[in-house]
């Protein structure tokens, strides 16, 4: 008895291999025999057959289970097979006394938004997104590790076994505070997202001790500087990024008075979200700015409009032009703002939709972070195409 491949089998031709031959290491004298038989009865070759000439066999994992070596394939199949995801092992540390344990690989961070309590999930954070990697820029999230010589970014630092972390000293908080008073001193944060309002009022911000802030640069000034050239300052005056805002499309506006270089929509046009690079960080120090590649116009470069760049900015330095034009004639009401989740109707891929709507009317189109799909990003059609839905 044979089992056969493409063609008669027997000596005119066709592939054969005995019965009790072992095959690649596996005894196959079991499954050939159920093939050689369904073979048996079949129609006699070249007869036409109403159904599939393939016999049946067992189908689903083949391969020894640890957890029971004895049990058959069949019974195996009865169960179906076990998808896995990385198996990590996980680590211990201590946050502020308490032990925790977490996932080896995951970041200080990632343990007090899954293993702390509610103060120490408020950690501040300006450049961390749950949907991006972590940038390191804007510092406000440092802690505290025993063993370290400075304080350390909770978004970026990996958790290790026995560390010990601690989350609100006094090292900790006047760091923070520091940084979000430098910020507040240099930046125009009014238009920042709730949560950075709170922490500027818990963390006791007092940028009005470095001074009223300095005269705001004529268009297109501080893209003009040259990078690590400073005037020495006055001391009378804190210097400030204060400009005018740049308007140069219909879809959205860059008020970089509100940008506090977080890198975020760096990361969101390039290796994080939409491959473009039309954007990236030029210049130096405190010159330092968002620019676009080779410093030419925005509709001069390579920028898509996807505006996923708006989607991740904490300060309002990226807002569509609807939102802008609503802020100036003082129209905004963010207290009356509903979102409603629905799925975008352009293409099938299927990206959800949060409509965020003022006055019966759609003012803004985000996607949530956690989606399977967008994971918070989205392209120019379900970001800045509802005028078509607009009741008027």
């Amino acid at each position: 008895m044979t089992t056969t491949g493409k063609g008669p089998a027997g000596p005119g031709g066709g592939s054969s291999a005995p019965v009790d031959e072992t095959i690649d290491g596996a005894d196959e004298a079991v499954g050939g025999a159920a093939i050689g038989t369904a073979l048996e009865e079949g129609p006699p070759p070249g007869e036409r057959t109403d159904g599939d000439t393939h016999p049946s066999s067992p189908v689903g994992p083949t391969v020894i289970d640890p957890a029971a070596p004895t049990r058959t394939p069949e019974e195996r199949l009865t169960s179906g097979p076990v998808m896995l995801g990385t198996i990590k092992r996980r680590v211990t540390l201590q946050l502020d006394g308490r032990e925790v344990r977490v996932p080896e690989g995951a970041t200080i961070l990632d343990a007090l938004h899954d293993e702390g309590t509610p103060a120490q999930a408020d950690t501040p954070t300006l450049c961390w997104a749950p949907n991006m990697d972590p940038i390191n820029a804007c510092r406000v999230c440092v802690v505290e590790v025993e063993g370290s010589r400075a304080l350390v970014p909770s978004c970026a630092r990996k958790c290790e076994d026995g560390m010990e972390v601690r989350t609100d000293t006094e090292k900790v908080r006047h760091s923070r505070r520091m940084v979000l008073e430098l910020l507040t001193s240099s930046v125009d944060m009014d238009r920042a997202s709730a949560d950075v309002q709170r922490w500027i009022r818990e963390y006791e911000v007092d940028a009005a001790r470095y001074g009223p802030p300095a005269p705001p640069a004529a268009a297109g000034e501080r893209d003009r500087r040259h990078a690590g050239h400073h005037d020495a300052p006055d001391g009378a005056t804190a210097a400030t990024v204060q400009q005018p805002v740049k308007i140069d499309n219909e879809l959205y506006v860059r008020d970089y008075s509100r940008c506090i270089m977080c890198y975020k929509c760096v990361n969101a046009c390039g290796t994080d979200t939409q491959f473009t690079f039309a954007i990236a960080a030029a210049g130096r120090g405190f010159d330092a700015r968002i620019a676009t590649e080779f410093d030419v116009d925005l509709p001069d470069s390579a920028c898509v409009y996807c505006g996923n760049c708006i989607g991740v900015c904490p300060t309002g330095a990226l807002v569509s032009v609807r939102e802008h034009e609503l802020r100036e004639a003082d129209d905004w009401h963010p207290e009356e703002e509903t979102v409603t989740t629905t799925i975008c109707s352009f293409c099938g891929v299927g990206c959800n939709l949060e409509l965020h709507v003022q006055q019966n009317e759609i003012v803004n189109v985000t996607s949530p972070s956690d989606h399977s799909v967008t994971h918070g990003h989205l392209c120019i059609k379900g970001r800045f195409g509802f005028q078509h839905v607009q009741n008027r």
